[in-house]
């Protein structure tokens, strides 16, 4: 199966109360990063069977955002084994849920994202240090109990990709 960690984009400060900050949505900075990030997936030939998002309001912004890039047709799934508070072990469950999918992304936070990305990564399912950025999305070859890491791509870096496509399709004028 594909599996893609997406993680949340931008979504300004931290809040102290957890309520509220459960309800802090994408900051400008991240709608922009989830339209450059679903743009670039798209030109990846990017299709999943299920997207499944934290309940938390950034997260399935992100995902729904990501997903509309995409032309993802179904209904984001909400499960809490994405939330910021989440073990690995409810993460492997969800995993297995969807074990019969191609392909799914699951839509996070750090650092637990990091993590379970890292310990899918790793055989031993140890920690391996991985950080995904804000708006990043990062390609797992998941097979049973391990997975090979195909690719990462930030927002920073879909970016500089598009600018340097964007300056080379542009036509080139000479000087006399």
């Amino acid at each position: 199966m594909l599996l893609y960690f997406l993680r949340h984009a931008s979504a300004g400060s931290h809040m102290v109360d957890p309520k509220k900050d459960e309800k802090r949505a994408l900051d400008s900075e991240g709608i922009d990063q989830c339209r450059s990030v679903g743009r670039a997936l798209t030109a990846l030939d990017v299709q999943v069977d299920a997207i499944i998002s934290s309940p938390l309001k950034r997260a399935t912004q992100t995902a729904s955002l990501v997903g509309n890039e995409i032309g993802y047709e179904g209904k984001i799934v909400i499960d809490a084994a994405l939330r910021p508070e989440a073990t690995f072990p409810a993460f492997r469950s969800l995993l297995d849920r969807y074990s019969k999918s191609e392909a799914i992304m699951v839509v996070g936070h750090n650092p637990n994202l990091s993590q379970f990305l890292g310990k899918s990564i790793s055989e031993a399912a140890c920690d391996v240090a991985t950080d995904l950025k804000k708006g990043a999305v990062a390609r797992v070859e998941w097979r049973r109990n391990s997975g090979v890491l195909n690719w990462c791509l930030t927002p920073k870096i879909v970016r500089a990709l598009y600018a340097t496509v964007t300056d080379n399709s542009r036509p080139k004028t000479s000087r006399k």
